[in-house]
């Protein structure tokens, strides 16, 4: 049980702002931290619900509901999956080679394609939220969950582009196979639930999230020869916005 508690510190203080106790980032304690990497989601689309209750108790206007909605995601994480997201831009937009795409997502300064990646990304999941209908909401505060059990799979699973990083050492030191189990576990249990809340949103969610993880793996395998964490973090961003999007399209249509 200390090992769990330990690991539970170890991915809120990695992939959140939330203040957690200290814990020792040794191996030991690191072994189920990615089984835990899905209940950040988990708060998320829980503020995510109180933030619509809360908006419609004050009647906010559309732009302060979405801006609510854009932000609540960027407050809990830091922005650090974001922060994938722009350096897997740049590295896409570089169109060098392997070796040199590597070397970009190392790379601390941000680069125009970045900055270009950035405000593209958050005009359209502003778009694409401010379009969700309140009987949506909850199918889609189920997708932060889903997208970082899929994130936790991918760094248990597919291979590496390199031996050093975060995602490196989350991987060499993450008991694999019980982090496969609990992020199916997770996956799935979000996926249920939003066909429950929703049977047609839920399975459009299913094909849109199935489509962008089999788009990351191959991509990820193409242009860097594995994974990394700026690379799940791209997923984690695309997946996000992708569901947004088609629980968006789907409020227009029915």
């Amino acid at each position: 049980m200390k090992q769990m508690w330990n690991s539970l510190k170890i991915a809120f203080s990695m992939y959140s702002r939330i203040p957690m106790p200290k814990s020792e980032w040794t191996d030991e304690n690191m072994k189920y931290t990615l089984c835990f990497f899905p209940a950040v989601g988990a708060v998320i689309g829980l503020l995510v619900i109180l933030w619509a209750k809360a908006g419609a108790f004050l009647d906010l206007g559309i732009l302060a509901y979405t801006a609510g909605l854009v932000l609540i995601p960027v407050f809990v994480t830091g922005g650090i999956h974001m922060d994938g997201f722009l350096d897997t831009s740049d590295a896409l937009n570089s169109y060098q080679d392997r070796e040199k795409k590597l070397e970009i997502l190392k790379d601390p300064h941000c680069g125009a394609f970045a900055v270009i990646a950035c405000v593209c990304y958050f005009i359209a999941w502003g778009g694409a939220v401010s379009e969700i209908r309140p009987d949506l909401l909850p199918v889609f505060s189920c997708g932060f969950v889903l997208s970082r059990a899929l994130s936790a799979y991918s760094i248990a699973s597919f291979p590496m582009a390199k031996e050093t990083g975060l995602a490196a050492a989350f991987s060499g030191a993450a008991k694999k196979q019980t982090v496969r189990i609990s992020s199916v576990f997770w996956a799935f249990g979000s996926l249920v639930l939003m066909c429950l809340f929703h049977l047609i949103a839920g399975m459009l969610c299913i094909l849109a999230a199935l489509f962008t993880f089999l788009w990351y793996y191959r991509m990820s395998k193409k242009q860097f020869g594995g994974i990394t964490g700026d690379l799940a973090g791209w997923f984690l961003q695309v997946n996000e916005l992708a569901l947004a999007v088609c629980l968006a399209v789907l409020a227009n249509i029915i």
